[in-house]
């Protein structure tokens, strides 16, 4: 069955943050937009961040919190969209929102409302969307051509919004990756970031009975740290410091965890010299029960401290400020927030997220090789790369 194509100005393909984004901006200026959405709802992801409430910017937003081959691209786009620019969508949509810690703003009350305030602005725009549809091929002669299956579009403009391939279950898919591979365009290898990390089954053994101990920390990969909790898993570790450390990290690297980020624990030792403590109860001083005794219990667990040696007390030192592990891998996409990589920026222009060597074409969102910290930063990344798109497509 030949289906009459639907000519537009603009195609865009994923109803996720960066796609409804660009969408809205678009259709201010007039364009005719065709949002085509595999799933059957828009903003699948959108729904469940934040524990279902959407952590939808950070207020600390800057360059560095971003991880790309390309430090300086995302520079052009931030400028212009700022996380000011989107709490004032979110002030006018009457959503009420707080601060949680270190800049996060959250809905008070759920996610829900982000995704109506987009879907609501595209229909005042006249944006059409499209759920269930698969995209079955594009070519490009003057125009883009996108077979659907149940339908066929051609526009002017086609914006890849389709995200990475983290959280399958969403619907996550390569398709991004296989557009940009038919036309030629570089993608920098992709890997699951802000994700757990595993354990070989000689550390589980070590640090068996610790699932559920969670404690502040600073993590470290060599000169990049973060401090936040740390939390131990049945598979490994995982918590905020572990998910940020995770984007950064590669195979086989050592990564580094200071467990008592605020007392130095050999001052704290020599300090209490005289007192009855055996090492085990005074390490419960300072970090989680349970960790104490596995910490302890690898070095002296029952000795009082006038008693350790000179070399104990250093083998304590490093167990405590300078732990290091080295991870079997990671949990993967099945649990990785974003995708590290994609589309090669040196490709796009920062300016307007266009195709260098491909009129008409554009990438935004996570498709791109931009990555943020935990915390908002990867939202605020889709709202700004999205109205960058918007305002050229």
């Amino acid at each position: 069955m030949t289906h009459t194509a639907i000519s537009t100005d603009v195609i865009i393909l994923g109803a996720g943050a960066a796609g409804l984004m660009c969408a809205i901006e678009a259709g201010k200026r007039g364009r005719r937009v065709i949002v085509l959405e595999h799933n059957d709802r828009i903003g699948k992801k959108i729904r469940i961040s934040g524990g279902g409430r959407c952590n939808f910017t950070n207020i600390h937003t800057r360059p560095a919190n971003f991880i790309s081959n390309n430090e300086h691209f995302v520079k052009s786009a931030l400028s212009r969209f700022t996380p000011d620019d989107f709490r004032s969508l979110i002030e006018a949509a009457g959503i009420d929102y707080h601060e949680k810690k270190l800049g996060q703003l959250f809905c008070d009350t759920s996610a829900q409302q982000v995704i109506d305030m987009l879907n609501n602005t595209c229909r005042a725009h006249n944006v059409d969307i499209r759920t269930g549809s698969h995209i079955k091929q594009i070519q490009r002669d003057k125009n883009f051509v996108i077979d659907t299956g149940t339908g066929r579009f051609t526009g002017s403009s086609l914006v890849v919004a389709t995200g990475g391939l983290s959280i399958p279950p969403l619907g996550a898919t390569d398709l991004g990756y296989q557009i940009a591979r038919q036309f030629d365009i570089k993608i920098n290898p992709c890997r699951p970031g802000l994700v757990p990390l595993t354990m070989t089954p000689d550390d589980r053994l070590t640090y068996d009975g610790l699932s559920g101990v969670s404690a502040e920390t600073i993590v470290s990969l060599g000169s990049i740290s973060f401090r936040e909790n740390t939390l131990f898993t049945h598979r490994g570790l995982s918590g905020p410091a572990i998910l940020q450390i995770s984007s950064y990290w590669k195979p086989r690297q050592p990564i580094v965890i200071n467990w008592c980020p605020d007392h130095d624990i050999t001052e704290q030792i020599l300090n209490h010299r005289e007192s009855r403590f055996t090492l085990k109860n005074f390490l419960k001083e300072y970090l989680p029960s349970r960790l104490a005794e596995t910490l302890g219990r690898l070095i002296a667990p029952n000795k009082p401290l006038n008693q350790l040696s000179k070399k104990e007390i250093q083998l304590i030192h490093q167990q405590i400020h300078q732990w290091t592990f080295i991870p079997k891998g990671t949990e993967g996409y099945a649990k990785a927030e974003v995708t590290v990589g994609g589309v090669d920026t040196e490709e796009l222009s920062s300016k307007t997220m266009e195709a260098v060597r491909v009129a008409g074409l554009y990438f935004i969102g996570e498709v791109v090789d931009v990555t943020g910290h935990l915390g908002g930063f990867n939202f605020q990344w889709a709202w700004a790369s999205g109205y960058a798109a918007g305002q050229y497509v």
